[in-house]
């Protein structure tokens, strides 16, 4: 799926050098075929490496895919150059009247912040409210998962007496939903958070159902029968040294903290870590935009309907 992103945005070269399918917008238009318009809500402070994280995993398909970076108005990034965000992001007014085929709302670093208390909570209600009229399938990951089971459904995180880090087992729990087509029955996935939800919580929500789980992890994917909302509690998107370069982040910083399960071999930080999850993180996302999104969106946005 040819990824139609600027020319000069840095996700374009970084992805074309790893052979990886991407499109400047004048060769797109010339085959003169509506693309999946896809808006990313970017609220993590590496903007750049999880443009480029995720414009990977929505590559490499045989449909087009337009993809537009959204920030939050009410918080300013701090970690990117202001002409960096000038040239690629847009803010909600900006995007307001425009419909979307799917959206995605990453994580971010404020896990231990009670949700009214984050200082872009208030706008990011209000553009998870919009996204149920004119996004037709929204996902929602890591900490976005948590800000979205809150918001729409009332499930509150929890904090966990450690930092869970590290790549953890999962097992799918409900094999005959599409999102989950092709998975093998134990798969792994990153995580990298503080808190967490109950699956005692999920279970008592009838408009949820759970697709895969973690005897230590929890649970790690969830949608609604619809599927017009998933959620991942985990990082699929990270690339092989994430959790390495958060790791050495946080030692640096004087902080009391084991290094990611399951990453390095033997738990060894000095050794190279393995990288097990990308065809997870692949197949999961090529499964929501063709079943969740290609399959069923309308073909005018302007057709789109809010949730069931």
């Amino acid at each position: 799926m040819p990824l139609i992103i600027p020319q000069n945005l840095p996700a374009y070269q970084a992805l074309a050098d790893e052979n990886v399918f991407v499109m400047h917008e004048e060769r797109a238009n010339s085959q003169q075929i509506r693309p999946l318009r896809i808006v990313v809500l970017n609220l993590m402070p590496t903007k750049i490496t999880t443009e480029t994280q995720i414009a990977r995993l929505l590559a490499n398909n045989p449909l087009q895919v337009e993809f537009t970076l959204l920030q939050t108005a009410t918080h300013g990034a701090t970690h990117v150059s202001a002409e960096h965000m000038s040239a690629f992001y847009h803010v909600f007014e900006e995007i307001r009247d425009n419909r979307y085929d799917g959206m995605i709302i990453t994580g971010a670093p404020v896990e231990t912040v009670p949700f009214e208390e984050v200082d872009y909570w208030p706008e990011l209600c209000e553009i998870m409210e919009w996204s149920k009229t004119h996004v037709f399938s929204t996902m929602h990951v890591c900490w976005g998962a948590q800000a979205a089971l809150y918001y729409h459904f009332g499930i509150q995180k929890r904090l966990l007496p450690q930092k869970l880090s590290g790549i953890f087992e999962h097992r799918v729990v409900r094999p005959s939903n599409p999102l989950v087509r092709g998975f093998d029955e134990v798969f792994y996935a990153p995580h990298s958070r503080y808190t967490g939800i109950d699956k005692a919580d999920v279970d008592e929500c009838i408009d949820l159902r759970v697709l895969a789980e973690s005897e230590e992890a929890g649970v790690y994917l969830l949608n609604t029968d619809s599927g017009r909302q998933i959620f991942v509690t985990g990082h699929p998107e990270y690339d092989k040294y994430t959790l390495d370069g958060e790791y050495r982040r946080d030692i640096n910083k004087g902080l009391d903290i084991q290094p990611p399960k399951n990453y390095y071999p033997n738990d060894d930080p000095n050794r190279e870590p393995i990288f097990r999850w990308r065809a997870h993180a692949h197949l999961l996302y090529h499964n929501w935009l063709n079943y969740y999104v290609y399959q069923n969106t309308p073909y005018d946005l302007k057709d789109l309907t809010g949730l069931e």
